[in-house]
């Protein structure tokens, strides 16, 4: 027997999962639901991710948002938010990628961490991060909204998988006692022309302490971060909109670079 919650839950995920069907962005959930809790969007994303897990999915990794100081007082927040990743989003190092597959995308430049070792929270620590990692690789984040224009509320982007889209791991893997996390520099090119540039201390001063926090935040939801996970821990600099026919590479310092393109 549904309960009302449950209901509400396949109601919002279902409204989301609409904006495919139209080929364009939906209104924010919460303006259908203007009550919506956090905790009741993460409800919503994780009914999604199920859906998909049941459809022949697998879940790779998860993506880190809202690291950013900037981002977070946008929101009116003290904390990021996560999402899920899925084999189907990957787009390999030079790959294009192809109009269905997005709605209205943005390209984040970010630092992706490649596990080990599961991850069980709470009480997970930064150097419990490094610990657990096998390596560390350049990556761009391609996020996208199911909400029309990016109007979005911190429950709205949750309840869409922090705006989940498409990621591409490049370069070269290096070992975490190699780099220096906080200091990699990272270089973000549109056709060409440099846009941006960030470090990796721009995610939350460490993108370790990202991760660490994201282990600690989905024991709240009995999920565990699992040995050869792809975690994305933020971006470091701003998100660039991409268009068709647009090309994308970052420069990460001791890293390499990671491409894509859009089509035409």
């Amino acid at each position: 027997m549904k309960t009302e919650n449950t209901t509400k839950t396949e109601s919002h995920a279902k409204h989301l999962s609409n904006a495919w069907s139209l080929k364009e962005g939906v209104q924010p959930v919460t303006v259908l639901d203007p009550d919506l809790s956090v905790d009741e969007a993460y409800q919503v994303q994780l009914h999604t991710i199920n859906q998909y897990v049941k459809n022949g999915e697998r879940i790779t990794g998860k993506k880190i948002g809202l690291t950013s100081k900037a981002m977070q007082e946008m929101l009116g927040v003290g904390e990021p938010d996560y999402g899920h990743l899925l084999d189907q989003m990957e787009i390999e190092n030079g790959g294009t990628i192809s109009s269905d597959l997005v709605l209205q995308p943005k390209v984040e430049g970010e630092l992706a961490f490649i596990l080990k070792e599961d991850l069980v929270g709470p009480n997970v620590t930064s150097l419990d991060v490094l610990k657990a990692t096998d390596a560390i690789v350049p990556a761009l984040e391609i996020v996208d909204s199911r909400i029309k224009d990016w109007k979005i509320t911190l429950a709205d982007t949750v309840a869409d998988n922090a705006s989940s889209g498409l990621y591409v791991l490049g370069g070269r893997p290096r070992k975490v006692g190699d780099v220096d996390l906080k200091q990699i520099g990272m270089a973000l090119y549109k056709n060409g022309e440099l846009l941006n540039t960030g470090v990796g201390a721009a995610a939350l001063g460490d993108p370790a302490k990202c991760v660490a926090w994201l282990a600690n935040k989905l024991a709240n939801y009995g999920i565990t971060l699992k040995k050869g996970e792809v975690i994305l821990s933020g971006a470091l600099s701003a998100a660039v909109e991409g268009k068709p026919g647009d090309h994308f590479y970052a420069k990460f310092a001791e890293l390499g670079e990671v491409h894509v393109s859009f089509s035409e």
